[in-house]
């Protein structure tokens, strides 16, 4: 019998190429995604403009004001003098020197400090607010941060293995719980949302109620940001923990943020695991040149399969003595 799948094979090799407007589709997805990325930004600089423009205006007219009531009490001081005193205060303070607490408190390179910064540089959260004052620590930190960063990745994943196996168990009582009213999908996105709250709950919320608590100028909304801002690697750096003067157990308390840092980063790549774990939410195959040629020519599909075809009958010839034999076997006990 002919195989009827052939024109359809044939069809397949000279499938044309999907386009929009002479162009390919997924360069149009591409660009389009590009668009709406930049977009995007520009709508958050918009946004950000708009509410922090007043408050800096607010903090330069109070440093303006401030200034010029220490020039008028101190009328000695040089203008330019102070400017420069100013400027190298700035510089300092930039570097993670500050004048206001490091000539009297800890220095930021202590023992505890120095595995914080660390575990910053290999996690590539970088709050930038303390930074290699020497050449040579400059380049230590390039070396460190070459092997530390894979280390780091290949730390997290294992740990993400080894939690896979307790949420997979889940991911199956919820498919025998809800299995028979939900379908497969409704499942997948119910298991990752539990996840992801519970993530939320244990590496954000509750965290964040103890950083509230150990740091006598911050409130909730400042220590969950201090969380939120960290655990995804943004790194802002204008909330550190154990930077408030006469902080007492700074060093212990260095090393204990350090331990919740890791462990926050492990159960958000968790989350993305399980996340990345539902093949119909994967879009990368939209912007793949190879996608734009799957679509068959149906027109020669159909015209292919509805030629005729030859049908061959096959008989088997059987011998009598076969016959016997069968026979034999139907009435033998």
């Amino acid at each position: 019998m002919t195989n009827r799948t052939a024109p359809v094979a044939f069809a397949m090799q000279r499938a044309r190429t999907v386009t929009v407007l002479g162009v390919r589709r997924s360069t149009v997805l591409t660009l389009t995604l590009v668009l709406a990325y930049a977009l995007y930004l520009c709508a958050g600089g918009l946004v950000f403009y708009h509410i922090e423009s007043p408050e800096e205006d607010r903090y330069r007219q109070t440093v303006a004001k401030h200034r010029k009531a220490f020039l008028d009490r101190y009328p000695n001081v040089e203008d330019e003098a102070l400017e420069e005193l100013l400027q190298l205060v700035v510089a300092a303070g930039n570097r993670g020197v500050y004048a206001t607490r490091n000539a009297t408190g800890e220095p930021n390179w202590s023992f505890g400090q120095s595995i914080f910064f660390s575990t910053t540089v290999v996690t590539t959260i970088g709050y930038g607010h303390v930074t290699p004052l020497s050449q040579y620590g400059k380049g230590f930190c390039i070396f460190y941060a070459v092997i530390g960063i894979p280390f780091t990745l290949i730390l997290i994943s294992a740990l993400v293995q080894r939690l896979m196996v307790p949420v997979m168990a889940f991911l199956e009582y919820l498919d025998i719980k809800f299995g028979h009213r939900l379908g497969a999908l409704s499942i997948r996105l119910l298991h990752v949302t539990l996840v992801g709250a519970f993530v939320v709950v244990l590496a954000m919320l509750i965290p964040a109620v103890v950083f509230a608590y150990l740091e006598p100028e911050w409130d909730y909304l400042d220590a969950f940001y201090y969380c939120f801002i960290s655990l995804t690697t943004i790194g802002l750096g204008d909330y550190i923990p154990g930077d408030s003067p006469n902080q007492q157990y700074r060093p212990l308390y260095k090393v204990l943020t350090t331990i919740y840092l890791l462990f926050g980063l492990t159960l958000a790549m968790l989350v993305l695991s399980v996340f990345g774990g539902i093949p119909e939410l994967h879009m990368g195959h939209l912007f793949d040149l190879s996608s734009d040629d799957l679509t068959m020519d149906h027109e020669k599909v159909r015209l292919n399969q509805n030629k005729p075809t030859d049908h061959r009958t096959i008989i088997k010839v059987s011998s009598r003595r076969d016959l016997d034999d069968d026979e034999d076997d139907d009435f033998r006990p």
